[in-house]
């Protein structure tokens, strides 16, 4: 069994303070490279998350930003080791958890780093897949982009069904879906600070692509035991 964790708002409360530092860190990059007024940068960075899933890849696109200069400017965030939160029944159970875990998240290298670091789990994962090996083709392809999730078993040489993806995020299950991927619904931090496109979603409804929804990663064991590994 190989494991794909997501990262915030999965493993930590990214909404409790890496995503409005985020928000923040994005709005003031793009009102000062695209020389455009706060509430437009505001505009463009939630629209351009709503329309490709991450607001790089729309000032790419349509500004010609360059991805490692964006990536570099906005996610310094200092002090963000700080104001992490997590559960310590998350991070046990996942230390737990047989099998591989791979961490596949449309947050930056560095970032992604500093955040399991921060929370004692940069030595239970084997690897970090993170925007950065997301292009294809020249162009990036992250979250949901099912090119990138084909893309990313074939470069880790797994097929879809020994994995099984752990996100907050519904786009990106339904994309992994589509490709035979199995997935979990991880909501334990949407319930008070639900935010992007999971904003207003009913979290008491289990989509048909999803396998699970849980409020605690303890749960993951017994939902996909050992013996149920290749099922």
């Amino acid at each position: 069994m190989t494991w794909l964790f997501d990262l915030d708002n999965t493993l930590h409360d990214a909404s409790h303070a890496a995503y409005g530092l985020l928000d923040a860190a994005m709005n003031d990059y793009i009102e000062r490279e695209l020389k455009v007024a706060p509430d437009l940068a505001d505009h463009l960075r939630r629209d351009y998350w709503r329309r490709y899933g991450a607001t790089l890849l729309g000032l790419e696109r349509h500004h010609g930003i360059r991805a490692a200069h964006f990536l570099e400017e906005t996610h310094r965030l200092p002090g963000l080791e700080g104001q992490l939160r997590s559960h310590a029944h998350d991070r046990a159970a996942l230390r737990r958890l047989p099998g591989r875990k791979i961490l596949l998240t449309n947050a930056p290298a560095r970032y992604a780093r500093r955040v399991l670091t921060a929370l004692d789990l940069a030595g239970d994962f084997e690897a970090i897949v993170s925007i950065e090996d997301m292009r294809m083709f020249g162009a990036l392809r992250p979250k949901p982009d099912a090119r990138m999730f084909r893309a990313v078993l074939a470069r880790l040489k797994l097929q879809p069904r020994q994995c099984v993806l752990v996100e907050d995020t519904l786009a990106h299950q339904r994309a992994a879906h589509a490709v035979g991927l199995r997935n979990v619904w991880m909501q334990r931090y949407l319930w008070r600070n639900a935010h992007g496109p999971e904003v207003g979603a009913r979290l008491r409804r289990k989509p048909a692509y999803v396998c699970a929804r849980i409020r605690s990663l303890q749960k993951l064991r017994s939902l996909f035991p050992p013996h149920r590994a290749h099922v």
